[in-house]
């Protein structure tokens, strides 16, 4: 499992804002886009770079905390 993988990611939509936002609350604030499917492989990319960056300059990284709720039958 990539380190990344650790990390709840979604993407949803912002009737406020009109456009798709993307989520990974651990690691950033949120980017956003108007293509669901582009906004979550650009969001993989960022979460990456936030990774990589971290370990590059020493410091260590959050614990995964956000977790996706799961629906019970």
């Amino acid at each position: 499992m990539k380190t990344a993988d650790k990390y709840h990611k979604w993407v949803d939509w912002s009737a406020k804002d009109g456009v798709y936002v993307g989520h990974c609350p651990d690691l950033i604030t949120g980017i956003h886009g108007d293509n669901p499917v582009k906004l979550y492989e650009e969001l993989c990319e960022v979460v990456d770079e936030v990774i990589s960056d971290l370990a590059k300059a020493g410091r260590r990284l959050p614990k995964p905390r956000v977790r996706p709720m799961l629906e019970c039958a």
